[in-house]
């Protein structure tokens, strides 16, 4: 494998496909290989030394259909020892209650299989009720959480944020 990232993404509205764009951009093509898990599933999980998974919240926090669909695929995967950082996506003001809770249990489900979990992102600057991404003591996300119905202006500047913290993690450092 020539790329040591796996970016595994599920985009129904391609929101979420933009934004694994801008990471791959963002962490160097020569270093991250993008997985569209609708059209090549997450069969190659097991090949990469670090993953990046993206996933979007559906209407009442529920899972976007691609990863659905993976879900017991994803059960099966060899992730014990890898490095994970996930993202999601979410609206925090039309679903305000459920914001990004697909990528808190896409989180738990990788740590739950042994995955050694990166990329945890501040609170701040977010408008919410609830979130079953956040940590215990409820001042970060488990991810880097992304809102491109209210705050599509933060995103370009939080994808820099977070890439340049997850190769950090990562021991890729630029």
């Amino acid at each position: 494998m020539s790329c040591p990232i796996g970016l595994f993404y599920g985009s129904t509205t391609g929101n979420t496909e933009s934004v694994a764009e801008l990471i791959a951009e963002r962490v160097g093509f020569d270093q991250v290989h993008r997985i569209d898990i609708a059209a090549d599933g997450l069969e190659s999980v097991a090949e990469y030394e670090h993953l990046i998974l993206g996933i979007p919240t559906w209407d009442f926090g529920e899972l976007q259909e691609d990863w659905d669909d993976l879900w017991q695929v994803l059960e099966a995967a060899e992730v014990q020892g890898k490095t994970c950082a996930v993202f999601g996506l979410g609206d925090q003001i039309g679903y305000g209650e459920w914001f990004v809770d697909a990528m808190g249990l896409l989180h738990n489900r990788m740590k739950e299989k042994g995955a050694k979990m990166v990329g945890y992102w501040s609170t701040e600057g977010y408008d919410f009720e609830e979130s079953k991404a956040l940590t215990a003591d409820g001042k970060q996300f488990v991810g880097l959480a992304i809102d491109e119905d209210c705050q599509h202006g933060e995103t370009q500047e939080r994808v820099e944020k977070w890439c340049a913290q997850v190769l950090s993690e990562f021991g890729m450092a630029d």
